[in-house]
């Protein structure tokens, strides 16, 4: 579900799968603790993200204010067809640094 990589430019971590009110908890406790043991910007792969629910929509938010309140961007990449859907009607697109990289369909 949750895969952590970092480097000199920051923290890379990758989801997949769902996230929703099962696996919420977890990735909050995972970006809190990222978001405090590093520097730089905060790359969250969605690449491997399927769905997105309210719940976990608040987990990017949260993640989102987290950050920035520690002087670092979340960033979000690679995001799906229907991730990104979601973030468009609900207008966080607006709020979230959302990146495509080369590998991304």
């Amino acid at each position: 579900m949750l895969e952590v990589i970092s480097d000199a430019f920051g923290t890379v971590l990758g989801l997949s799968g769902k996230l929703d009110v099962h696996t919420a908890a977890d990735v909050r406790n995972a970006l809190v603790d990222a978001v405090a043991a590093g520097a730089g910007e905060l790359v969250l792969d969605l690449s491997a993200l399927e769905a997105v629910d309210a719940t976990g929509l608040g987990v990017l938010v949260g993640a989102h204010r987290r950050a920035q309140r520690a002087g670092r961007t979340l960033v979000l990449v690679d995001v799906q067809v229907p991730v990104a859907r979601l973030l468009l009607v609900t207008r966080l697109d607006r709020v979230l640094a959302i990146r495509r990289t080369e590998h991304c369909v």
